[in-house]
Formats: structure tokens, sequence, C-alpha cells
């Protein structure tokens, strides 16, 4: 991590964007967030009372790694708060951004064509104030009772390398957010004709026509707002009459077998806007798409809901304590018609009830003599409208999309498959929420320190999406795979890894070091032929372990 850092030029532009005060002593700016997000990658904790003890016993192998000595007090508590202060300014956290990412393109020889954009979000047990960062709002994990901030990153595609981010309060909406972002993107990569994908917050008429303005190209899928369901509707009715014919979308598997992804048509739609004043005309292209892996998968959370769904009237007649045992009618009636009106359940289910009489011996008690009564039983079962059930999975699966590129650029085949890699940002964004990142739980409560901490991060963040570019392109020159990663399974090969598991592979290595008066010696766990391997997949000198103790590392 610290050779990438390094390679990235990460210290020398944190020292350039964010200059210290003169009374500033010690390691730089950049020395100290370059030391701090070490151990914040490696132990997946950013707390700032933890990084101290690790440098203190770190000394030795910091030292040999970059040839500076590192005092613990060069990373306490005080000094990284210093550091997130700073960081913090948004004028100049932008200006750090765009040269990062100015410096990867020239060092990778990055021509990226298409930027994603999308947002998240991170949550915890923090006090909201009026005007602080930290706010309810709608939660994307779920948590609608705890505060939040909302990150809105744009990163290159397929690669996953963040190209501009704006820390927001968490009840902010995305839409408002998004042309500045692509604002920042076309300041960082400097040039015209990109593609930039979204989701449908993207949609947005003033977005697109600002998108339409620069010169570049969008693709997103158009929500319930741009798109009504009449609309939707109508679309879907020119696929029943197969008017126009439906395009089969397929690509090459890795046993070299052509898939069958989705099928879909497009059409040319014209829009107008009136912006600053003056009237903007283009001419887009709606794509109206059916993904067979989407409609599977949700034609099978379909029936899993109206399985459930049936369940749960079933348990209606159940006799048991606490059960409530219906009697009438109407209450039994008014509980089914709750369970068929459930959220994508309602419309599929029929209903049948039948009433009889139960009868229930009663033994005979003092001068009572033994009888037989009867009680009424109401029963009800719920089966599946199987013609409602067929239409609703006809329409599983579909989606409308809205892109200014033109065919010859971004085709129908081209459009499908951006949306099968739009899993790839959501795994990324995963990482904020666990290793190797875990913003949350957050320990920070000022606002410009958490801000400070998500750029601090991304830095990692781009580390990361680093490691795994470098090893999974030289793989891909190879035509072969890396084994050794997998637990349980040494043989398994990946012509993908994750930089996670790089890094995990080189857990265990241990630097013993001994002091015998003025003399140390050290030993240092030899390298296997996968950590070897790895190395030159990242392209780093081999040395660049053993130079922690030349005397006693011996290759295998």
């Amino acid at each position: 991590m610290l050779s990438q850092l390094e390679r990235m030029g990460g210290q020398r532009l944190l020292d350039e964007h964010f200059p210290t005060h003169g009374t500033w002593v010690g390691l730089s700016l950049g020395g100290v967030t370059v030391v701090w997000l070490t151990p914040s990658l490696s132990q997946a904790d950013h707390r700032l009372n933890h990084v101290e003890p690790w440098a203190d016993q770190q000394c030795h192998t910091w030292r040999r790694c970059t040839g500076r000595h590192v005092h613990p007090l060069d990373v306490s508590d005080d000094r990284l708060a210093a550091v997130l202060e700073a960081v913090s300014a948004d004028a100049r956290g932008s200006a750090f951004e765009g040269a990062l990412t100015r410096q990867l393109r020239r060092v990778y020889k990055l021509e990226p064509e298409r930027v994603r954009l999308d947002s998240t979000t991170a949550s915890g047990y923090w006090a909201v104030t009026e005007d602080g960062l930290f706010q309810f709002g709608p939660s994307q994990d779920h948590r609608p009772d705890l505060p939040q901030v909302k990150v809105l990153l744009s990163a290159l595609d397929p690669l996953g390398v963040p190209v501009a981010t704006a820390v927001v309060p968490g009840q902010r909406a995305d839409a408002p957010w998004d042309v500045p972002a692509m604002t920042r993107v076309r300041e960082s990569l400097g040039r015209q004709g990109r593609l930039d994908v979204g989701d449908g917050k993207m949609g947005a008429l003033a977005t697109r026509a600002f998108i339409q303005a620069g010169g570049a190209s969008s693709r997103c899928r158009l929500s319930a707002i741009q798109l009504p369901p009449d609309v939707v509707a109508g679309s879907l009715a020119a696929v029943w009459r197969e008017q126009p014919p439906l395009t089969r979308l397929t690509r090459m598997t890795a046993g070299g077998k052509r898939e069958h992804l989705a099928e879909g048509y497009e059409r040319l739609e014209p829009w107008t806007v009136r912006a600053a004043g003056a009237a903007l005309a283009w001419t887009a292209r709606r794509l109206v798409v059916r993904s067979r892996p989407l409609a599977r998968a949700g034609e099978a959370a379909l029936r899993a809901r109206l399985a459930k769904a049936q369940a749960a009237v079933a348990a209606l007649k159940d006799r048991g304590r606490g059960q409530k045992r219906f009697t009438a009618r109407t209450a039994l009636q008014a509980a089914v018609e709750a369970i068929r009106r459930r959220p994508r359940v309602q419309g599929l289910l029929a209903v049948r009830d039948t009433e009889g009489v139960q009868e229930r011996p009663l033994r005979r008690y003092g001068h009572r003599p033994a009888t037989v009564r009867g009680a009424r039983d109401l029963r009800v079962t719920a089966v599946v409208d199987r013609r409602a059930v067929a239409g609703a999975v006809r329409r599983l699966g579909w989606r409308v999309y809205a892109t200014h590129a033109p065919a010859d650029q971004f085709s129908l085949g081209q459009a499908g498959l951006a949306y099968r890699r739009e899993s790839l940002m959501e795994r990324d964004l995963g990482r904020w929420k666990g290793p190797p990142l875990s913003l949350t739980p957050r320990s920070l409560e000022r606002d410009d320190h958490a801000t400070g901490l998500i750029r601090l991060l991304l830095v990692g963040w781009r580390v990361l999406t680093r490691l795994a570019f470098v090893g999974r392109r030289r793989l891909a020159a190879a035509r072969t795979g890396l084994a050794g990663l997998y637990a349980g399974n040494p043989t398994r090969a990946t012509a993908r890894p994750t930089a996670e598991r790089l890094l995990e592979a080189f857990r265990g290595l241990t630097l013993t070091s001994i002091r015998e008066g003025r003399h140390r010696r050290s030993h240092l766990t030899p390298l296997s032929r996968v950590h070897r391997r790895i190395l030159v997949l990242l392209d780093f000198p081999l040395d660049i372990s053993t130079r922690l103790c030349p005397d006693s590392h011996k290759p295998p």
C-alpha cells in the first residue's frame, strides 16, 4: 500500500494542495496522511487514537520502507484531527481530486469512455443540528430512525476509480447535485464526448439538458417521475404486438458460448428544454430492454411472496394459544383482504371460503348430562390467480432507458451490458459499510472532520481499485489466472482477483527483531511463490519486502 500511494503521488499532491501553517513540524501533512491510511485500510479502523500506538510498533518497518523516521507524535490524534480539518475544504479538495485523477490517468495510461454516478449513505448514532451534516432522510441502510450523511460519487467505468465526490446532508435529494458532480468530472477529465451513466435520478430533464449542452452523452434509467405508468404500458404494448420486432442481446461467455442476456427495441424521441432564456432541442433514444436474468430473479421473488401470503391466509384458521379465532365472517374477510393487499401481491390471489358446523362433545359435569354442542367453523383458502400471475411475470425484467449517444457509439447491446455492470458500482459502494474502508460505525462528531475523513478514505479507495486493475490487466494479457488466494482450495484460480484478496494473501508475514546491545538482528518470514507472483503482477520489485531485513531473507 505504501508503494502504491507513492506511485500515485498521493503524498506530493496532498502537500501541494493543502499547505500547513509555518509552525507545523515533523512529517508533512501528506506524510501523516500516508501513515494514517496504511493502518486504516489494513485494519478497517479509522479511529484517531489508534494510529499513534500502531506507529510506535511499526517504526522500524516504516523507516526501512520509506527511508524516513516516523515519531509516534507525528500521528497523534490532535495531528490527525488537524489533517481532517484541512482536507475538508471544498475548493482545495476538488482541486486535489482533479490532480490525483490526472496523475492516475498519466501513470496507468487510462482513457475512460464512461463515468458512473451514484450515491450512498452512512448512518449512525449522531447528534442532529439544524444546519449540520447529519440529518434524517431516506435511508439506503433501512434505518430511517438514524441520522445519516450522503456521499455522491462519480467513478470511471468499469474500473470503479473515484473521480469526483460530494458530501451533503443526509436529507438532500441526489438530483440537484448531479450537475455539480458532472462539472467536477469535466474539470478532472478535460474531454468531450464522454458517456455519463446513472440511475433514475439522472433522468431529470434539467440534468439531461446540462449534459446535452456540454457536448457529452448520458445513459440513465427513466423513473416513474419521468415515465408515467401509462407511458410504460404503451411501450410494453408495442412489445406484445411485436411492433417493432425485438433485438436479441447476447454476449460471449468464458467458455466460448454465446449467452442470451436480453432483448429489446429502441425509438427516437424529440426533446426541447428552455434554459437561460434559450431553447435547447435534441433527439434522444428511448431503449426498452428486458433483462432475462432480472426477469428470472423477479419471478422467483414473486412466487415466494405468493407462497408466503398463502401461508398467512392458511394460518388464520389455526387454533392455538394466543391465536385469534374468527367467528364472524366480516372479521375474517377483513383479515384476508389485509393479506391480499400486501405490496406486490395485490390482485394475484383469489379466496375461497366455506362455512360448516363443528361438533364438540361436552362431558358430564355434576347434575349436567353429557351433550354435544355445535359451533360455526369458518374456513378460507387462498389460491393463485394464474392468469393474473402470468401477466405480472410477462411484465418483469423490463427497463426503459434514455440516452443521447448515437447508435454507432453506444448500441442497444452495449446499453444492456452497461446495465449489467451497475452491480460493480454497488459492490464498490458496499466498501463504505464494512472493511476495508469502514466508514460506519463512525467515531467522529464534527462535520468538517467527517468530510475530511470521507475524502481521505476515497484516496484509500483509489489504492484498492488500482491494485485490482493492475493485477487483472496483467492476468488478462497473459491469459491466465492466479491461484492460492482462496482458503481451503489452493488450486482454485481467478483472473479477476480483488484488492482485498491480494492483500489478504500477505497476512501472516512476521518481522522479528532482536536487539543485542548496539546490534539488531531481524528475520522476516520468507515470501512464497504466491507472494512473488502477486508482486510481479502488481509491477512491484521483489525487494519491496526483503529490504526490511536483507540479512536474513532468502528466496525459497
